[in-house]
């Protein structure tokens, strides 16, 4: 037997995907081919990407919705920051709200990347606005540029609660891979700067660990979606040299932060066959360590993003639902004193 724990780390089989998810990753093809392979390439993936992205009038939804778009101050010195604003149409006075940060691995993404399911699922039928921010992108604007600007548009948010109808003692930060990677580093910047009051933290596969060197990491390379290259590249486009150091701010990457103690309740999901796995699995645990409030789901046989990709899955089908379940509960508790 062989007694290096290093080498059964190399030599660890990946884990299989869900049969019913295959098809379409299959049509997908090699990780390489849905992300940039070089810092160079990615102008030219960024704009592949926003092609996808919902126009304001598909958002609308022949009047299902309304949505405006405004511009926020930026940080000290920083460009404004755009938000967009989305609603129900008729949404009654004092609504809860969902403050959503985009995908996009740092380094790609919009304001309106991911916005229609979550007014299609989250704001009609919980009866909630939704404050999406276009926070600015990797290479060109490195940390803290991102979560400074999410943290600027929070605190807009707040200062505006009676302009956009809605309660600011009752928002869930929100966000998909990178997007649950600011949503986990905003919890923390909040808690620390006795900044705005969080309902809830609800993280979809986020991306929490710059080192990339998980046993999912290396053992799902070269696989799925949004692999370990893929991963390495856009943390070092947000980080350079910082990256390396070990003294990292928990705000650039929240799986360094050394204290996780006082967040609000979070919701963490991943799917077992991805790269973010297992530190989701480790920041979840570091929660409860820290005598917080964690709900982990970590998804048989899921790649990275399944269930926006092959949304019809039954494996999609029981994340989704279990996502709103839980924002549910949180919309629902009593406040704190």
């Amino acid at each position: 037997m062989n007694s290096d724990p290093n080498r059964r780390r190399r030599t660890a089989p990946p884990v299989p995907f869900a049969h019913e998810l295959t098809a379409a990753l299959d049509a997908l093809g090699p990780p390489h081919r849905g992300a940039p392979g070089s810092l160079d390439g990615i102008p030219a993936w960024r704009a592949r990407l926003a092609e996808s992205d919902p126009s304001l009038e598909q958002l609308r939804d022949e009047g299902r919705f309304e949505i405006q778009e405004f511009l926020a101050p930026g940080p000290h010195g920083a460009p404004d920051i755009p938000v967009l604003f989305a609603r129900p149409t008729g949404l009654r006075p004092q609504a809860p709200v969902v403050y959503h940060m985009h995908g996009g691995g740092m380094i790609g993404g919009t304001h309106r990347t991911g916005l229609r399911e979550i007014l299609q699922e989250w704001a009609e039928p919980l009866e909630l606005a939704v404050v999406s921010v276009g926070y600015r992108l990797a290479p060109e604007d490195p940390y803290p540029a991102a979560i400074e600007d999410c943290y600027a548009g929070l605190e807009w948010l707040v200062r505006h609660a009676g302009m956009l109808g809605i309660d600011p003692g009752r928002i869930v930060i929100a966000g998909g891979s990178s997007g649950g990677g600011l949503t986990a580093s905003l919890a923390l910047m909040a808690r620390d700067r006795n900044g705005p009051r969080i309902l809830g933290q609800l993280m979809m596969c986020p991306m929490l660990d710059d080192r990339n060197d998980s046993v999912s990491a290396e053992q799902m390379a070269g696989r799925g979606v949004w692999d370990r290259h893929a991963n390495d590249l856009g943390w070092t486009a947000l980080l350079g040299k910082q990256r390396s150091g070990e003294q990292l701010s928990g705000y650039a990457a929240a799986a360094r932060a050394t204290d996780l103690s006082r967040l609000p309740p979070a919701y963490i999901d991943a799917g077992a066959a991805e790269t973010y796995r297992d530190e989701c699995v480790a920041y979840a645990r570091r929660v409860w360590e820290a005598g917080g409030d964690a709900e982990l789901h970590i998804w048989a046989g899921g790649f990275h993003g399944f269930d926006q990709l092959v949304p019809h899955a039954d494996v999609s089908r029981d994340a989704r639902r279990t996502r709103f379940r839980w924002l549910c509960r949180v919309l629902n508790r009593p406040r704190r004193p």
